[in-house]
């Protein structure tokens, strides 16, 4: 019987994976409320934390010879569970043979692009996952607000809407709850639209010496590291396109570290298998004539602090 090679034996390619691994799609912004954290098995617990570094312990004063109290951190709360996701990119004969033609004075590697495209609509189908979780009031409890009128701040004119003080009543809230303000808003396309263009963020602007408002400059106004802005769309059957994130704005403290800091009360983590996404060897289908490439995530995010988080709700008109 004759030996097989490597090649042949192995079923998942590490080349490939590679590319499917450092594959960043740039108009994505679910990993800054739930920054990606590999784990070992596709089912476990989550680990929560507290309010043990805010309370004050009578025990802590020891009498000579007294037993030492001792302060228990972390419990496991509810479980979270990976979903694998696969779906297969296809290269026809016809076009592989087209794109790797060197007398038309270029190339295309359609692997890769095979690779590039699935994982794409996989990293897409994770975003409209994450904006879900960071988008429905109940997530929230009490940390939530729908705007409406002239509140909203799309109104220009009336005087009443304040994105400024609407931020900074969310990081009061989350302060109050965990002990730290929130470091990272994030907002749908349609409000950074007009969040740009607000008189009140333009006024507070001539300070800066800039004429445009920047994503840094109106995280610097709103005192928090960074402000995102999800320009992700999806599309139905029919071809109509619709913004992942809507009109709606989450004012959060996460932990970018993973979970490297332990204990820190982040709002909220992408659970991955590690060593995901991968890459199946592609293998060719005589009658489709095409050769395939299996791409497969296995993954699920979780929102582990609520009260870490603060949601506005129709926050434009």
């Amino acid at each position: 019987m004759p030996q097989l090679s490597l090649s042949q034996v192995r079923v998942i390619d590490p080349v490939l994976t590679q590319v499917a691994t450092g594959y960043k799609q740039p108009n994505l912004i679910g990993g800054g409320l739930f920054p990606q954290v590999n784990v070992a098995l596709r089912a476990g617990k989550i680990i929560s934390f507290g309010k043990e570094d805010f309370m004050q312990y009578s025990g802590a004063v020891r009498a000579p010879g007294a037993n030492t109290q001792r302060v228990q951190y972390g419990y496991s709360s509810n479980n979270f569970s990976l979903v694998d996701y696969s779906l297969e990119g296809a290269v026809p004969i016809e076009i592989y043979q087209e794109g790797i033609e060197g007398a038309n004075g270029w190339t295309i590697d359609h692997m890769k692009l095979a690779i590039y495209k699935t994982q794409r609509i996989l990293a897409n189908r994770l975003e409209i996952a994450q904006a879900t979780l960071a988008t429905t009031s109940g997530n929230f409890g009490s940390q939530t607000a729908a705007l409406s009128g002239t509140s909203r701040w799309s109104d220009f004119t009336s005087g009443v809407s304040d994105p400024i003080n609407d931020i900074e009543v969310a990081k009061e809230a989350v302060r109050a709850a965990i002990g730290i303000r929130p470091n990272t808003v994030v907002m749908g396309a349609a409000v950074w639209a007009k969040l740009k263009q607000h008189p009140k963020i333009v006024d507070r602007m001539k300070y800066t010496g800039r004429d445009v408002a920047t994503t840094e400059i109106v995280a610097a106004l709103f005192g928090v590291d960074r402000v995102l802005v999800g320009d992700a769309v999806v599309a139905t059957d029919a071809g109509v396109f619709s913004d992942i994130w809507g009109k709606n704005v989450v004012v959060a403290y996460t932990e970018t570290a993973g979970l490297a800091d332990m204990g820190t009360p982040t709002f909220g983590y992408n659970y991955n298998l590690g060593g995901y996404p991968i890459v199946e060897e592609p293998y060719f289908d005589r009658n489709a004539k095409s050769w395939f490439v299996p791409v497969t995530r296995s993954e699920a995010p979780y929102i582990v602090g609520a009260s870490a988080g603060y949601l506005y709700t129709t926050v434009v008109s």
